[in-house]
């Protein structure tokens, strides 16, 4: 994640050195996890670029005062309220709402030259390749698919929901570490690796407090159950909702901009993850397909029934993205029981965020797609663009 921090040119502020730095959130029970940043001048500014492996995320909102950067992530309710000891170390908290309260963790940050050299022992094996993951507390299936270079790990973790994005780390010794930081998701992975085939004694340490157990087994076949599926109900064929834009006007699926369209319906919400990631390849495609007779409209989910506060937070997506297809809030939270009945109750429940579905020219639902294998899934997100394509390529046709 980026984080673009604007310290140049303040009276009797030093500027923080640039280069690689290492962030660290404190938890509850005394786990850190860490993530790293570089700090750039770009344009006569400091930037500050958080990293996940080949993800770069960049942030440039952030308000200075005296010793204090305030800093607001730019896609998701997130935000640092950071303390500037020194140009090489910061100390704060990372605030993140939530649908009932803010989860508030403890920050630090320093640059990696001012921290002792990490030593990592020679790793006992390579574990490259897929793996059949097991979280014990709910049994929930999951696929683990890491690439090894020497001690460094990277990769991600699949579910029938969703994926994990971007996880690195190292294999040091028999000792697995994998984290990952992107203003919403705080992640980190640690288990023992008994051999190419076993990993055991994992845990999952997610935000502030939570934290399950893992163990997984080496698996070139392993896959996931369809447990996320919504379909039709019987006897529907349609959608129907009617739900205001991000400037309060109300917009319907039944609008004549579109008719005789193919039609992207994107279920999201702004706090989701997964939801950047599928909210940044819908803008590029729609940007390349609209004059096609493409649309896509994206209906969100929010943490709040808040009218303000959920527009904000949709504003926060669609600028980042640049989106230029249709927002809409439901004005229904993500954790209502009844989410799906009160906005699109021609389906069976919504189990994944974000879901897809695909409205041909005379509106038919003809295709309903849970999850999304995100950019951080590496083949498996190249083979989703792909059916994604050809989806829309087929409708297009059937509709002349």
């Amino acid at each position: 994640m980026v984080l673009a921090v604007v310290l140049a040119g303040l009276g009797g502020v030093q500027a923080q050195q640039t280069g690689p730095w290492r962030g660290s959130l404190l938890r509850e029970d005394g786990k850190s996890i860490h993530f790293h940043f570089d700090i750039r001048s770009e344009n006569g500014k400091q930037v500050l670029y958080i990293i996940n492996a080949n993800e770069r995320l960049r942030v440039d909102k952030l308000v200075h005062r005296k010793d204090s950067l305030f800093i607001e992530m730019p896609v998701f309710e997130s935000r640092f309220r950071v303390r500037k000891l020194s140009p090489t170390q910061w100390q704060g908290v990372w605030i993140k709402e939530g649908s009932v309260k803010q989860q508030v963790m403890p920050f630090t940050a320093a640059t990696q030259q001012s921290l002792p050299p990490e030593e990592t022992a020679r790793a006992i094996t390579d574990i490259s390749g897929r793996w059949s993951v097991s979280f014990t507390h709910n049994n929930a299936p999951a696929v683990g698919e890491w690439q090894q270079k020497g001690n460094t790990l990277r990769g991600t973790v699949l579910t029938p929901t969703g994926d994990y994005r971007y996880l690195s780390g190292v294999l040091d010794g028999d000792s697995l570490r994998l984290s990952t930081f992107d203003g919403s998701h705080a992640f980190l992975f640690t288990a023992k690796v008994e051999s190419d085939q076993k990993i055991s004694g994992g845990l999952f340490y997610s935000g502030a407090t939570s934290v399950q157990p893992w163990e997984a087994v080496k698996n070139p076949d392993a896959s996931l159950p369809d447990l996320a599926a919504m379909h039709l109900k019987d006897g529907e064929s349609k959608l129907n909702f009617r739900f205001r834009d991000l400037t309060g006007k109300m917009v319907s699926i039944n609008d004549p901009k579109f008719r005789n369209k193919v039609v992207i319906v994107q279920i999201m919400g702004s706090w989701c993850p997964n939801c950047m990631d599928e909210t940044a390849f819908l803008s590029e495609f729609y940007n390349r397909n609209r004059q096609r007779g493409v649309e896509v409209i994206g209906l969100a989910y929010e943490y709040s029934t808040d009218w303000e506060r959920s527009r904000k937070s949709i504003q926060k997506f669609k600028d980042r993205f640049q989106v230029k297809y249709t927002l809409l809030n439901t004005g229904v939270t993500v954790t209502d029981s009844l989410r799906t009945e009160k906005t699109l109750p021609q389906l069976t429940p919504i189990k994944s965020f974000p879901s897809t579905i695909f409205l041909d020219r005379k509106g038919r639902v003809a295709k309903l797609h849970a999850g999304f294998e995100g950019p951080g899934t590496g083949e498996h997100y190249e083979a989703l663009k792909k059916d994604f394509a050809a989806t829309v390529d087929r409708l297009l046709k059937e509709g002349n």
